[in-house]
């Protein structure tokens, strides 16, 4: 037999042998998982120094909407993450990180002086076996400050069942395509009556074309669905305490969150997620009914803006890069209650650096012969990738990427080349495809 007849069947090994591959790679979620998602609603508890988890309460309802790759990898490594293991705990099957309104908290000086609670709610596929999970929440040192582990039986009784009967109406406002491969981003209305449900929906679009407006999301439209929930509130706008406002409002939300004017959010996870029970859903976008400006953004959890205003564009974008992207704020003050990103602890986000361990940064991005720290000249400012000092909250010992970025203040056109980088690793790794 000679060479030229060996070679075409040494092609045609190959290809069965990369088509098996494939095909074990999209066999590994099947293996482990139903096509069902379970609900985990637990309570984080404590003060400036102590964190406790407990679980509250399981429910599952049909379909799995999260990435179906990478599931044993974080992209991101927040400030907490839950992890599916086998049984022995042995292999990881699935992992996720995400950050708390609580761990931000324990950060503020009422932190110092009483301990409160705060709602979670984390998903994750819904096991075929016996599974062990453990929730873990980290502290600003990078160092694990409480766990919880505990075994998940998929034909315990008292999981509860979705009625999908009882789904809130939803309806696509951008569809890329099927909710498994996609990206599904959820808005939510707070604030809106019955009677201005339509205009909920004129806001959502113009949220969407202003997101999409924004490199690198013009790129992406093709990797994003859009979708709307019909839930109307009680009352109009939302609550804003200091003025002595108190609302009925589908979400709860409220102005003055840790008795800062402008920070918008919600402490009413589960009753958030009864609305969101059998949705497609991998970010959360709550759209307030207010020309009160202001908002919030929480990695992997949700983000809140208000949708009126003349501000009201930037604001969502901003909050965006939070909640879906996990970019950090990269302004400062002088007076910062706390040290946010403590000097020696190389910070998570992609977007900031104390220079502990810059080569996991944007360090190659840097022009050739850049000082560090960068001195700011005003020239190229949203485009020159350098090291500035300020970022964080913090003026000394934080560094950010460009000297003015979408996610530093709202005159900022653009969001920097490195946090542009980051969003598109991102979306490029939870759209992976088997």
């Amino acid at each position: 037999m000679t060479h030229t007849s060996i070679l075409p069947r040494l092609i045609l090994m190959l290809f069965m042998a990369t088509c098996t591959s494939i095909s074990i790679l999209a066999q590994t979620f099947g293996k482990h998982f139903n096509e069902a998602t379970l609900r985990i609603d637990y309570i984080f508890a404590g003060n400036n120094y102590s964190q406790n988890i407990y679980l509250d309460r399981m429910k599952t309802f049909s379909g799995w909407y999260g990435r179906r790759t990478n599931m044993d990898i974080l992209p991101l490594r927040g400030n907490g993450n839950i992890t599916v293991t086998d049984i022995t705990g042995a292999d990881t099957l699935y992992t996720h990180s995400f950050s708390t309104l609580f761990q931000e908290w324990q950060s503020t000086e009422e932190a110092t002086k009483v301990g409160r609670s705060f709602e979670s709610t984390l998903l994750i596929p819904m096991p075929k076996e016996k599974v062990q999970v453990s929730v873990e929440l980290k502290n600003m040192h990078n160092g694990s400050k409480s766990c919880l582990k505990h075994t998940i039986d998929p034909s315990d009784i008292l999981i509860s069942t979705h009625n999908e009967k009882k789904t809130t109406p939803y309806r696509y406002l951008h569809k890329a395509g099927d909710s498994k491969k996609k990206i599904d981003i959820v808005f939510i209305p707070e604030g809106y009556t019955a009677e201005e449900m339509e205009q909920f929906g004129k806001d959502c679009q113009e949220s969407i074309e202003s997101i999409f407006r924004h490199r690198p999301f013009n790129q992406l439209k093709d990797r994003f669905n859009f979708i709307a929930v019909d839930v109307p509130s009680e009352h109009s706008g939302v609550s804003v305490p200091r003025n002595k406002i108190w609302k009925e409002t589908a979400t709860g939300s409220h102005f003055d969150t840790f008795y800062s004017n402008r920070y918008l959010t919600t402490p009413n996870i589960k009753k958030l997620y009864d609305i969101l029970d059998g949705i497609p859903c991998e970010s959360i976008i709550i759209l307030a009914n207010t020309n009160e400006y202001g908002g919030g953004g929480i990695y992997n959890n949700y983000m809140l803006s208000a949708s009126r205003g003349p501000a009201y564009k930037s604001v969502i974008v901003h909050e965006f890069g939070h909640s879906f992207a996990g970019l950090a704020d990269e302004y400062f003050y002088d007076d910062q209650y706390v040290t946010m990103y403590p000097a020696g602890i190389e910070p998570w986000e992609q977007n900031l650096t104390t220079l502990t361990d810059f080569g996991s940064k944007w360090k190659d991005m840097l022009p050739q012969g850049t000082e560090i720290p960068t001195v700011a000249d005003g020239k190229d400012r949203y485009t020159k990738v350098g090291v500035y000092e300020g970022g964080g909250y913090q003026s000394k010992g934080v560094y950010r990427p460009a000297q003015d970025c979408r996610m530093h203040t709202n005159q900022a056109p653009d969001f920097c080349p490195v946090c542009q980088r980051a969003i598109l690793r991102l979306v490029d790794f939870l759209t992976e495809e088997d």
